[in-house]
């Protein structure tokens, strides 16, 4: 195996160990031999990669972003309305947070650790991403519907292409919203509680549910 390509599965290694002992033990208490007992490689191997535990940890936040990135990008690219995208979005980000541990711990790790990843930024972050979302895609035909994970229902309620920015704030509440619950009880990062969870939707929109003050209106 070329040196290279070593090293980089090396620090791959190490980035991943960190994120399992930070989910189970906390950053403060996380101890680097054990990180690279961990991850199977000598304490030097690892002091070659990361000179610090601060270093490492920017290191699990680093990667944890580039795959959240990932997911956003996809979201981006997709021709789907607002609601639809979002829903999307949602069931990808669910089941990489499920199955991601860098990701996973790169989401609980503290703001003034690891800016960019707490609660406060991903409201942002995922507000301006929607509303974009809805002004080049548009919200969705007031006659359509959230409708199941899958292609979309033409027979129910939907957000009006008239209220974008009231459109994005509401489904990043959702989202946001999915994922602290999940946090606690992964059964609502699952398909059918998010199904669920669209269905109910569709009535908080139909009926005119107010969107949430907290998320900046632009």
């Amino acid at each position: 195996m070329p040196t290279q390509h070593r090293a980089i599965q090396s620090r791959q290694a190490l980035i991943r160990s960190a994120a399992e002992t930070f989910l189970e033990k906390g950053v403060p208490a996380a101890g680097m031999v054990e990180v690279s007992r961990r991850a199977r490689l000598s304490k030097g191997a690892l002091y070659f990669h990361f000179t610090s535990k601060d270093d490492l940890t920017l290191a699990v936040r680093d990667t944890a972003l580039a795959t959240l990135r990932e997911i956003e990008d996809g979201f981006a690219r997709s021709p789907e309305p607002l609601t639809l995208a979002v829903r999307d979005f949602a069931v990808e980000l669910f089941a990489r947070v499920e199955s991601d541990v860098v990701l996973r711990a790169g989401l609980r790790l503290r703001p003034e650790t690891a800016p960019g990843l707490d609660i406060h930024a991903l409201e942002h972050r995922w507000y301006a991403l929607f509303l974009d979302k809805a002004v080049t895609c548009g919200t969705g035909s007031p006659a359509g519907s959230l409708g199941p994970l899958g292609p979309g229902d033409p027979d129910g309620p939907q957000v009006s292409d008239a209220e974008p920015r009231r459109s994005a704030q509401l489904l990043t509440s959702v989202v946001v919203g999915l994922l602290h619950l999940g946090g606690a009880d992964r059964t609502w990062w699952e398909k059918e509680s998010l199904i669920g969870v669209w269905t109910l939707l569709s009535g908080a929109v139909a009926s005119g549910t107010p969107a949430p003050d907290r998320i900046p209106a632009g």
